[in-house]
């Protein structure tokens, strides 16, 4: 089968987790992953970019499939349910709206800037030697934790589903999919 320039999207997916590792700053390339298939459902009403540009779901291909660490198991029922899918989608929101507010409140003065991941919105892990810089705002620096944060931990709860599940078990609860999907349902809803 031939190989298209968007089957190696999985790297730059890679490269942004690998970089954020040791400079927060990239994790503001993350929002690319965030507004750009939003765009894609928004003009095309389609979830092309859930199908064939995530680079997440190839990389979860590629260590379930290639590699096989899945174990292939379809997902529980619960698990593909609507009121999962959303209510993981309401959650995701709420922690996306949350670190908001904290950037805010960096940028306000009321909070100094918190050097940490907070993986899987639960554990504070330090991650003080990804910045050192003292030129750009704290602000700017604090979105930059919350948004790695958000992205690595969605990026772990994908590897375990990939884990115990099949490869692109994610896929079926990713919040960003959701959002497409609710988009497009609503795009191409006929008068």
């Amino acid at each position: 089968m031939k190989k298209h320039w968007y089957d190696y999207l999985w790297i730059p997916s890679l490269l942004y987790l690998s970089l954020g590792f040791f400079n927060i700053l990239f994790a503001w390339l993350g929002l690319l992953c965030f507004f750009i298939p939003l765009l894609f459902a928004l003009i095309k009403g389609n979830k092309a970019y859930c199908n064939r540009y995530c680079g997440r779901s190839q990389l979860l291909d590629i260590l379930g499939g290639r590699l096989g660490l899945s174990r292939r198991k379809d997902m529980p029922k619960w698990m593909r349910s609507k009121a999962f899918r959303y209510g993981f989608l309401l959650f995701f929101l709420a922690m996306f709206f949350l670190m908001l507010f904290n950037t805010y409140l960096v940028f306000a003065g009321v909070r100094e800037l918190h050097q940490a991941v907070r993986l899987l919105w639960l554990f504070d892990l330090p991650w003080n030697w990804a910045y050192h810089g003292e030129y750009i705002h704290p602000a700017v620096v604090q979105f930059a934790f919350g948004f790695y944060s958000i992205m690595l931990s969605s990026t772990i709860l994908g590897i375990v589903s990939m884990i115990f599940f099949k490869p692109r078990s994610w896929c079926v609860y990713c919040p960003m999919g959701s959002m497409t999907q609710l988009i497009c349902k609503a795009k191409n809803r006929k008068p």
